[in-house]
C-alpha cells in the first residue's frame, strides 16, 4: 500500500481544526466563573452549557470510533446482522431512562461527579471501591479506541500504528488538559458534525460502486453472504437480552454522561438534553448501518481488494474503513477517514476527563486533602489527565487484548455501580454494610462466570453453555443481569439486617465500626428520603445550582437552596432535637 500525502494532509487538517476549537474553548474557560471555583468549571463547565452545544457532547459522549465502527461491524458480519447491532438502540434507551429517572435528582442536588451521592451517603471508603470500576471503565474504553484509531488509518494511509495512534492522543489530551468540559463539549460539535457529514458523504458513493448489490435484496436474500438484517435464534435469545440490558442500563452510570447532566444550566435542561441525545445516537448510527449493508452486498472480487472477503481475513471489525477505501472515490475515502478520526476523539476525550474529575475530586480532595485549595485541585485534574491520557495510549499499544479489558470492565459498571446509584437515590435505608456486600456479590458472580475476550474460563457453569473453538465456555444463560439483581437486593438486605441488628441492640454500638447506623450523622444524612422526595426535586429550575463549598464532607456536597425547605420541616427538627 503506497504512502498518500493526500490522506495525511486532510488528517491534518481535521487535527488541526479540532485543536484550534479546543484552545479556544479553554481560552473561554478562563474568562467564566469566579477564580474560587476554577476546578468546577473544569468538571461541570460553571453549570452553564446550553441546549446546542450540550445536545452535541452528549450525543457525543456515545457517537465515537467504537459505536461507529461496532454498529458498521455487527450488520456485516454474516449470521448476526442488524438484528445483533444493539448499541444504537441500547444507547439510545440508555440515555431515554437516564433522562426520565436519573438526571432530574441529580443535577437538582448540585452534585459535581457521579460519585458524589455515594460518598455523601457511604462515606468515603465506599466511594473509593467505586471509584475502581468507573476507572477501569473509562480507561479502557479510551484504550480501545484509540487502538480502533491506528488500525483505521493504517486501512487508508500507510503510516506507522503506533505514530497515528501517539498524535492523536497527545491532541485530544492537550486540549482536555487545558480547557477541561469546555474544551471537550465544543469539539464535540465540531467532530460530531464530521462524523455526520464524512460519513453520509461517503455513503452514496459506496452505494454506486458497481459491486454492490442493491441493499434492499441483500437485506432479505443470501447473494454474496448471510441477509445483512440477520436473526437471533432460540438458543441465543437470553444471550440477545442480557447484552440488551448491559447496554440500556449499563450505559447509565458513567461518569462520561453525569458530567454532562450535571453540566446543564438546569434539572429540566439536563432531561432535555438526555432525550435530544437519544434522538441524536439514531441519527448518527444510520450511516453506520448503511455501510455495513453495503459491505455485506459487495462481492469483493471485483474490487482491489480482491480476494479472499474481510470475514474470511478476520477484517471485519475495520469494515468501514475498507469500504471507505475500495467503494469511495480517492478524496471521498481520506475525508470519510478525518470523520471516524474525529469520531475517536469525540469519545477518548470524554472518558480522560470523567477518570480525572473523578480522582481529584472524589479521591483526593474529598478522601485526602479536604482543606485543598481550589488551585492545587487544579493542577491534580491536569496531571491525571496528561497520566490517564498516557496510561490509555500505553494500554492500546501495548496490551493485546484492551476490547476484553473493556467488555470485563464495563461489565462491572453495569453489575456494581448501576444497582448500587439505584440504591443510593431510590431505595430509602441503605447503608454502607449493604453497600460493601452487594459490591462484592456483584463481583465475585461476574468473574466466575468467565470472559472468553480474556480467555478466563468459567467457574460457574450455567444451563446452556458450550465451549468456542478455544475450548473456552460461553454462557447462554443471562448472569450478568443475574448477578446485577444478586448486587441490587443483596445491598438492601444486608442493609436492613444490619440496621435491624445494631437499631435491636443485638449488636453493640461499638461493632458499627463504619459508623453507619448508630452513628448521629448516618441518620441525619443516609436517609434517601431527604434526597429524592419529588417536593425536593422541584426547584426554580432555570437558575444554576451552585454547591455549597465547605472543608467538610458531608456539607461539601449539600446545595443550601436545595435544602432549604426542610430547614422547617418537623421531621428535621425533631431530628436535631434529639
Amino acid at each position: 500500500m503506497a504512502f498518500h500525502v493526500e490522506g495525511l494532509v486532510a488528517i491534518v487538517v481535521f487535527y488541526l481544526a479540532i485543536l484550534a476549537v479546543g484552545i479556544w474553548a479553554a481560552w473561554k474557560t478562563k474568562n467564566t466563573g469566579n477564580e474560587g471555583d476554577r476546578s468546577e468549571a473544569i468538571i461541570v463547565g460553571g453549570r452553564d452549557i446550553g441546549l446546542l452545544v450540550g445536545g452535541f457532547t452528549m450525543t457525543a459522549t456515545w457517537v465515537g470510533g467504537g459505536y461507529i465502527n461496532g454498529t458498521a461491524e455487527a450488520v456485516y458480519v454474516p449470521g448476526y446482522g442488524l438484528a445483533w447491532a444493539q448499541a444504537p438502540i441500547g444507547y439510545s434507551l440508555s440515555l431515554v431512562l437516564g433522562g426520565l429517572f436519573f438526571a432530574k435528582p441529580m443535577r437538582s442536588k448540585g452534585y459535581v461527579t457521579m460519585l458524589d451521592p455515594f460518598q455523601q451517603l457511604y462515606g468515603k471508603r465506599m466511594g473509593g471501591l467505586l471509584f475502581i470500576p468507573a476507572l477501569m471503565g473509562e480507561m479502557f474504553w479510551a484504550a480501545a479506541i484509540f487502538s480502533a484509531l491506528g488500525a483505521t488509518i493504517s486501512v487508508i494511509i500507510d503510516i506507522n500504528v503506533n505514530i497515528s495512534v501517539i498524535i492523536s492522543a497527545l491532541i485530544a489530551t492537550m486540549y482536555t488538559l487545558v480547557g477541561g468540559l469546555y474544551s471537550v463539549a465544543y469539539t464535540d460539535v465540531v467532530q460530531l458534525f464530521c462524523i455526520f457529514l464524512g460519513l453520509w458523504i461517503s455513503v452514496p458513493f459506496a452505494m454506486s460502486h458497481p459491486a454492490v448489490t442493491d441493499i434492499g435484496l441483500t437485506a432479505v436474500h443470501q447473494v454474496h453472504q448471510a441477509p445483512w438484517l440477520g436473526s437471533v435464534n432460540s438458543l441465543d435469545i437470553y444471550t440477545w437480552l442480557d447484552n440488551f440490558l448491559l447496554l440500556t442500563l449499563g450505559g447509565i452510570p458513567w461518569q462520561a454522561y453525569f458530567q454532562r447532566v450535571l453540566s446543564s444550566s438546569s434539572a429540566t435542561y439536563a432531561q432535555v438534553l438526555s432525550f435530544l441525545a437519544a434522538f441524536g445516537c439514531l441519527v448518527m448510527a444510520l450511516p453506520a448501518v448503511l455501510i455495513g449493508a453495503i459491505g455485506a452486498s459487495t462481492a469483493w472480487n471485483e474490487t482491489e481488494y480482491g480476494v479472499p472477503d474481510p470475514m474470511t481475513k478476520k477484517e471485519a471489525d475495520m469494515i468501514l474503513p475498507i469500504v471507505l477505501q475500495y467503494l469511495c472515490p480517492v478524496y471521498i475515502s481520506f475525508f470519510g477517514l478525518g470523520a471516524v478520526s474525529a469520531a475517536v476523539m469525540s469519545s477518548a476525550d470524554s472518558s480522560i476527563l470523567s477518570a480525572s474529575s473523578m480522582f481529584a475530586r472524589n479521591i483526593y480532595q474529598l478522601s485526602f486533602r479536604q482543606n485543598a485549595s481550589d488551585r492545587e485541585i487544579v493542577w491534580v485534574m491536569r496531571i491525571t489527565v496528561f497520566l490517564f491520557g498516557a496510561s490509555a495510549t500505553a494500554m492500546a499499544l501495548l496490551a493485546s487484548s484492551v476490547y476484553g479489558l473493556w467488555y470485563l470492565s464495563s461489565d462491572l459498571v453495569y453489575i456494581i455501580i448501576f444497582p448500587q446509584l439505584l440504591c443510593v437515590l431510590f431505595i430509602k435505608g441503605t447503608n454502607t454494610y449493604g453497600a460493601i456486600a452487594g459490591y462484592l456479590f456483584g463481583l465475585v458472580l461476574r468473574i466466575t462466570g468467565g470472559e472468553p475476550y480474556l480467555y478466563l474460563q468459567p467457574l460457574i457453569y450455567y444451563p446452556g453453555c458450550y465451549p468456542d473453538e478455544n475450548n473456552i465456555y460461553i454462557q447462554r444463560f443471562p448472569f450478568k443481569t443475574l448477578a446485577m439483581l444478586t448486587s441490587f437486593f443483596t445491598n438492601i438486605i444486608v442493609s436492613y439486617l444490619a440496621k435491624y441488628l445494631f437499631e435491636s441492640g443485638t449488636l453493640p454500638p461499638k461493632l458499627d465500626f463504619l459508623d453507619a447506623v448508630v452513628a448521629r450523622y448516618s441518620r441525619e444524612h443516609m436517609d434517601k428520603a431527604t434526597l429524592v422526595k419529588s417536593d425536593n426535586i422541584v426547584l426554580n429550575e432555570l437558575a444554576p445550582v451552585n454547591p455549597r463549598h465547605s472543608l467538610t464532607l458531608s456539607s461539601t456536597f449539600t446545595n443550601k437552596e436545595a435544602f432549604n425547605y426542610v430547614d422547617s420541616s418537623p421531621e428535621l427538627s425533631n431530628a436535631e432535637d434529639n
